[in-house]
């Protein structure tokens, strides 16, 4: 069942984009850095990718920035969605200004559907877990319902087998051991997380494991305990993807952020974790092997972990945000 579409008005549709962006603030991004910028205009919403909250030695390419940038952009949609809005999208709208990755524009008034309104209530539920997923295995209904959303974003998952899993491993740590071994590296991940970490962004210590989960696949290594308490089962009962496209360039890279989202977003409502592990995309080496183990399906863009969480833990607190006076600028 769904709602009836309300009126088109001038304000109606400047608080939609507003409220779009500020809704676009919650998305997912490496690091908690929050790589975008909102530009309102009466008509349209601008998302520009924001450099200087980048990572100069783990992102030197961009490459995580402008897929977290897709996240926001699809929660911009979902919210968008929710208010009754088809949104017509432009993607890099101008070629002379590459950091210009999205122009959306209000076309004309829909139903809202209930999916609308479940999305755009997931996404203030949404967070990340770094603690292990010991108990039971994520149901293969839930998967393909994940599968179908990363699909009908324009990406693909790849599930992998038990023995890629090792291979994945393999992969993980010898990522993790060539940037640990980089100075530039830890004192840049060093800034990010913790206590020292930018006002309203990072990694806070209460998101990062008091111990290094017992997992199959590591995960980052933020190079001190957390706050976060971890106990000591092992997520063997863990599902491993990578997240892949036909691109590895702005396009695609702008397109597996909006399917991370809608992956995330479905992968919420069924009760099931994601927990994204970017460090075999961040080395060139690794990044490779993700590509062998894809067998030419496309391009890697991020690895997922999913599980099916324990429901007495809770959820972890959420990320800090930047205020939005930092991320839009109104004209």
């Amino acid at each position: 069942m769904t709602a009836a579409a309300a009126p088109r008005t001038v304000d109606a549709e400047a608080r939609a984009l507003s409220n779009a962006a500020t809704i676009a603030g919650k998305a997912p991004s490496i690091h908690n850095t929050q790589p975008w910028r909102w530009r309102i205009t009466s008509t349209e919403l601008d998302l520009y990718l924001d450099r200087s909250r980048g990572l100069e030695v783990t992102d030197p390419d961009s490459r995580l920035a402008v897929l977290s940038c897709g996240a926001a952009l699809h929660h911009a949609l979902v919210s968008l969605a929710a208010a009754g809005w088809h949104t017509l999208i432009a993607y890099l709208p101008d070629l002379t200004r590459p950091d210009h990755l999205a122009q959306l524009r209000l076309d004309h008034r829909i139903p809202v559907t209930p999916s609308a309104i479940r999305h755009l209530r997931t996404i203030g539920l949404r967070h990340t877990d770094r603690r292990p997923t010991p108990h039971k295995p994520v149901d293969a209904d839930q998967l393909r319902s994940i599968v179908s959303a990363v699909e009908s974003a324009g990406a693909g998952i790849h599930l992998l087998r038990p023995d890629q899993v090792y291979d994945l491993a393999t992969a993980a740590d010898h990522a993790q051991r060539t940037e640990v071994d980089e100075a530039s590296w830890q004192a840049e991940l060093g800034y990010w997380t913790g206590g020292t970490r930018p006002l309203g962004s990072g990694i806070p210590d209460s998101a990062i494991p008091d111990q290094a989960p017992r997992t199959t696949v590591p995960g980052r290594d933020f190079g001190h305990r957390g706050d976060l308490p971890v106990s000591e089962a092992h997520d063997r009962a863990a599902v491993f993807g990578i997240l892949y496209g036909p691109e590895d360039g702005t396009l695609g890279w702008l397109r597996a952020g909006e399917a991370l989202s809608a992956a995330w977003l479905t992968a919420a409502e069924h009760g099931v974790s994601v927990l994204p592990l970017s460090a075999t995309i961040e080395v060139a080496a690794t990044r490779e092997c993700l590509r062998h183990l894809l067998a030419d399906l496309g391009h890697p863009h991020l690895v997922l972990r999913f599980g099916a969480p324990d429901p007495a833990d809770g959820a972890p607190p959420h990320t800090p945000r930047l205020p939005t006076s930092q991320i839009i600028e109104r004209v």
